[in-house]
Parts: C-alpha cells; structure tokens; sequence
C-alpha cells in the first residue's frame, strides 16, 4: 500500500527521541534522554479533589464540546500569567491547544509553503524541526552563543535568503543547549523581525523554572507590530498528561490559528480545560512551581558535581539557571550515535545531539535531563557515562 501514502508522509521520520525513549522504558535504565518532568512531584491527591469537584459542579459542560479559543476563565487566568513576563494580553489574545506542540503544528500550517525557509537557533528543539518538517520547508540555522542568537548573523542570512517566513527561537534555558537570551538580544530580535516584516515564533516552555539569575521579559513584552507569536503550556510547571498549552498573538495572527483548530480537532480537552482552572482557582500554582524549582535545582546541582568529578576535562558543558537540560559538547572524533548505543548497555541514556541541528552535523554533542531522576541515579548513570567517555576518548 506504500503507492497510497502522500508525498509528505513518505517523507516524514519517526521522533529519535520517542524512538530512544520507548528503548529507556525498562526499569532497570537510568534515563536522561527525554524531558520529563518529576512525577513524585505532580499534585495528584490535590487533582483528585479538583476532578471531583468539576464533575460535581460542571460535569454537563466539561463533559460537552466547547469553543474552539477555549474555556473563557481559563484564558483570562492565563492572560493574568503572561503579566509577570510583561505581556499585557486579554483572554481574547489566548488560544488554548492540546500541548505547545500542537501550537508548533498549527505554525507550520498557518505559514509554510513548500520550500519556505524558516530561522531557528543551531541547536534547536527537535519536536519543532519536525512538526515544521512536516510541512516541507527549508531551515538556516543560525550561531548561537551563551547570549542567545547571534544577530549580526541572522541579518545576514535574512538577505541571503528568500521566502523566509518567521524566526524560531527559544529565549529561556533553551532546549538543548539550556541557554537564555540577554535582553539586548531580545530587543534586536523584534527590531530585525519589524525591518523585514517577519513574525517571530517564540516558544518557551521553561520560562517560569529559573533556579538564579535575573529573570529577562517575553520576547512578546517586546512586540511592537503585532508580530510575535507566544507559545505556553503547563507541561513543564504541572502535568503534561492535561495537554494543555496556549498560543498568545495579535487578532491577525491569532484568526488564523483559530481557523487552523477548528479544522484540526475542534478543541482541547473540555473537562482538562475545567480541571486546570479549578486547580489554578483553589491551590496556589506559584507554590507548586517553587516546589519543582528546588527539586530541580537541587538535581541539577548533582548532575553538573557529578560531571566536574567523573567526565574527562575534553567533554565542555555549560551551567544552565535554568530548565531541565544540560547540553554537552564532545571533541569532535566522536559520534554521540554510537556512543549512545554503548551508553545503553551499561544501562544508562541521554539523547544525541545532532538531532537539533536541522540541517545535519555536529554529532559530538549530546541533551542529558536531569529533572526526571532522583539522586542515587543521577550519580550512578553519569558515573557510568562518564567511564564510557573517558574509555572512547
């Protein structure tokens, strides 16, 4: 049947991390390949209640269809959120989606052609080259460095290059690399976007887990013309299991994301939607990220000692303030690939690096998470991949 399937399909490949993360299902691998956040941590007895009331106050209207935007409190909680971040929006600038990857999706759909070009940061999250791979464009990455996207490059490549639609970036504790922005970068960002009538497709899953560090506004704070696009979601600061995550943008941009859903699957989860905004409603979700923040820190803390005790002095890494990866850079005879398959018959994973580079190269790097395993094995797994190391080097 391989005749039937579209052109596009026949294209697309399987997510390297899932495929990795499907490998590190047994028990008996320390895992530091996906993102995931601590599941001790989820506030399950406090979701038992909140299930309970929505059901018993709701249950008719959550369990029922719903606006394509989303559930109305919801939206106005959110918009209240996106102020610490200097974002001064309504509910009516709010779009709930399934996750920010489906936010990702609806991108790729509301601006690619095929053949369009679209910016992103060399690394860059691999969920977001692929659902833009989707839709069959071309990518420039562009040099980075511990300041975020270097600009003098991006303008370059922008007057090389047609048929560019919007610049992707990740200004907060970056995925991979764990990487923030400056605010000079920021504001040359929204200023090389308005000079050449590009959107900007900021996406910042981590933003509100900042162990140190003075915290830096949206990109979207910035936004003088209407032309950023902000994707949020809880996955990171509550549950991922709710899939709920947001897109913030002016009415023009927005309409058309709204268009999108309505084609794609009508809305997000009615009764996930309610839940959420009970939670937000009766407990204090700035306590629950503090919590997480601690817990995080803490591991990260571990996982850079650990590093500095046990990994040879050619293996660079950055301290991250941030987020839930570390982002380690290899001499470049070695092939994190094949080092991977090695990692995992000690039992023990990480996620190779060349994957965030969309146009290829840079195999000598590698995202190891330290947010999903407690102490012991954190110690353990990188005391085993630091002996590997040591051994191919």
């Amino acid at each position: 049947m391989e005749h039937l399937f579209s052109e596009r399909v026949k294209k697309a490949k399987a997510s390297e991390i899932r495929e990795i993360l499907k490998l590190t299902q047994q028990p008996e691998i320390i895992s530091f390949a996906g993102g995931l956040p601590a599941p001790e941590l989820f506030p399950i007895e406090e979701m038992k209640a909140v299930t309970l009331k929505v059901l018993e106050t709701m249950g008719k209207d959550a369990l029922q269809y719903s606006p394509t935007e989303g559930y109305d409190p919801l939206r106005e909680k959110i918009a209240m959120r996106m102020a610490k971040q200097g974002v001064h929006a309504q509910k009516e600038d709010i779009l709930i989606t399934s996750g920010s990857q489906q936010g990702l999706d609806f991108t790729g759909k509301v601006f690619i052609n095929p053949n369009d070009y679209v910016l992103c940061e060399s690394p860059s999250y691999l969920g977001a080259i692929n659902a833009f791979k989707a839709y069959e464009c071309q990518f420039k990455e562009i040099d980075t460095d511990s300041d975020g996207m270097i600009m003098s490059h991006l303008e370059s490549i922008i007057n090389q290059t047609e048929n560019v639609k919007y610049i992707y970036v990740i200004p907060d504790f970056q995925n991979p690399s764990g990487r923030t922005w400056s605010l000079e970068r920021r504001k040359a960002l929204v200023e090389i976007a308005n000079k050449y009538n590009l959107v900007i497709i900021e996406d910042n899953p981590y933003g509100e887990l900042r162990f140190e560090g003075e915290s830096q506004p949206a990109v979207k704070s910035l936004d003088t013309e209407g032309r950023v696009v902000y994707l949020g979601t809880f996955s990171k600061t509550f549950s991922p299991g709710l899939r709920i995550g947001w897109v913030c943008a002016s009415e023009t941009l927005l309409s058309k994301y709204i268009t999108v859903k309505q084609s794609a699957d009508l809305q997000s989860s009615s009764i996930s939607q309610r839940e959420l905004d009970v939670f937000l409603e009766d407990y204090d979700l700035d306590a629950h990220i503090e919590k997480i923040k601690k817990v995080y820190k803490h591991r990260r803390d571990l996982m850079i000692s650990t590093m500095a005790d046990h990994f040879p002095r050619q293996a660079h890494y950055e301290v991250p303030q941030g987020g839930l990866f570390a982002w380690i850079e290899l001499p470049e005879q070695i092939d994190a690939k094949v080092l991977m398959e090695k990692a995992v018959a000690r039992k023990v994973a990480f996620v190779p690096g060349g994957s965030f580079f969309p146009n290829g190269g840079h195999e000598n790097t590698m995202r190891v998470n330290y947010s999903n395993m407690p102490d012991d094995k954190i110690v353990e797994g990188i005391i085993r991949l630091g002996a590997l190391l040591k051994e191919e080097l």
